[in-house]
């Protein structure tokens, strides 16, 4: 094994230290170095243009430019004259290619300079990769870190390991940032070769809400309540729909959690936004009543032509501004969120449908009970007055029950409890 030269020694050095400050192979260190002293070469002298560079496992540099040899040269980076050649090559003949061997302390100052410009932005190119590397997949989750500086592009963010960018348009308005701040950001995008921040990170977007409340509240992080959408200016207000398909669960109750204790640590993150957390419904009715609570509508009609789907709401007077909101906003984020357009028109107070009474709402229970049931309207009477408003409650009650019941023989008792059972 062949003595290291000094030169290769600090080499080797360098590209050791390189790789483990900035988490860099050495195989990528190396062929940075190749591309450097290609670029050298090829400035060097005659600014060479088909230049050869390998370098060994001990960092020994062989640097050759393929040149063809001539009587007289015409193109100085592609051709040697023979007299020069055979100072090299001692048979080397007219039209032969020849490797020539480039010295790298011949390179002169210029081709150094490039080369260590070639070699600088290899550098940074290859930490970039490797920090995007280690983020792989994480787009949409949540980073913690601190401010660690602010310029035009926006607010630089330390995670530790890694520098992430803010833009302006990614900010929440109205937020101030100081230097050494501690901050909450949502990882938007990777930017592995493409010049700028390695990452990219947003307070704004609408996710950033989601995945807060996936954090904070635990029933919708193992699937017990869903989050159907998220509607947001960020800054100013947030509607998030939740929804359950277990009975138990009250999805919005979830999320408010104890004493109001998880929507306000989620609204405390930003900033004061205002967020309102509504139920989410199949009917688009419901579902929209909801959306744009707490305002209480009197009429909405659906157009669905296909091509658009437009709800139209009728609100009383002093509705109107409620519905509609400051500026717009309580309808517009609701039709975000429901993904329909909304129109809202005043009502006259003649046309707003009367709520029933509570006579009225008897009587329909009545009426309904004795066509489910196939018994007569006392009958049905009787099991109002005792309670019984519907199918599923007749349905926990046993034939001794319902017999025990003043005004119910034991046939129609029978009857009853047939007629509601559910069907095998």
């Amino acid at each position: 094994m062949s003595k290291l030269t000094e030169e290769q020694k600090q080499r080797i050095q360098m590209i050791d230290y390189l790789a483990k400050q900035r988490g860099i192979s050495r195989a990528d260190l190396v062929a940075m170095l190749e591309r450097t002293v290609r670029e050298a070469a090829r400035k060097a002298v005659r600014n060479y243009q088909n230049v050869d560079v390998q370098i060994d496992e001990n960092v020994a540099i062989t640097c050759v430019a393929k040149l063809t040899v001539v009587e007289s040269i015409v193109d100085p980076s592609l051709e040697i004259d023979l007299g020069m050649a055979r100072t090299q090559f001692p048979d080397a003949q007219l039209g032969d290619e020849v490797a020539w061997k480039i010295e790298v302390q011949d390179f002169g100052r210029i081709a150094s300079q490039a080369a260590r410009q070639v070699f600088t932005m290899g550098l940074q190119e290859a930490e970039k990769r490797h920090v995007v590397s280690q983020f792989e997949g994480q787009e949409g989750q949540l980073l913690t870190g601190t401010v660690s500086r602010k310029d035009k592009n926006g607010i630089w963010i330390d995670f530790g390991n890694a520098e992430g960018l803010m833009p302006p348009k990614a900010c929440i308005p109205g937020e101030s940032y100081e230097l050494n701040d501690h901050i909450t950001v949502m990882l938007k995008t990777l930017n592995p070769d493409k010049p700028g921040a390695s990452l990219y990170v947003t307070r704004s977007s609408p996710e950033f809400v989601r995945r807060l409340f996936e954090r904070e509240v635990s029933e919708i992080s193992d699937g017990t309540v869903q989050i159907k959408g998220v509607a947001r200016e960020p800054g100013y207000r947030t509607k998030i729909a939740v929804y359950s398909d277990q009975a138990k669960v009250d999805p919005v109750g979830a999320c408010v959690g104890l004493r109001g204790q998880r929507v306000r640590m989620i609204v405390s993150e930003l900033g004061g936004e205002k967020v309102d957390i509504i139920n989410w419904n199949p009917d688009i009715k419901v579902f929209a009543e909801n959306a744009l609570k707490p305002a209480k509508l009197a009429k909405i009609y659906i157009e669905d032509t296909g091509m658009e789907r437009i709800l139209q709401v009728r609100v009383t007077e002093d509705q109107l501004s409620l519905s509609i909101g400051k500026k717009g906003q309580n309808a517009r984020l609701a039709a975000k969120l429901l993904g329909w357009k909304i129109n809202i028109e005043k009502i006259a107070p003649e046309e707003v449908p009367k709520e029933n009474t509570m006579e009225e709402m008897i009587e329909q229970t009545t009426m309904m009970l004795s066509q489910a049931c196939g018994i007569g309207l006392d009958a049905a009477r009787v099991l109002v007055s005792n309670g019984y408003h519907s199918i599923e409650g007749l349905r926990e009650a046993s034939l001794e029950e319902l017999m025990e019941l003043d005004g119910i023989d034991a046939d129609t008792a029978a009857k009853i409890v047939a007629s509601v059972a559910p069907e095998q």
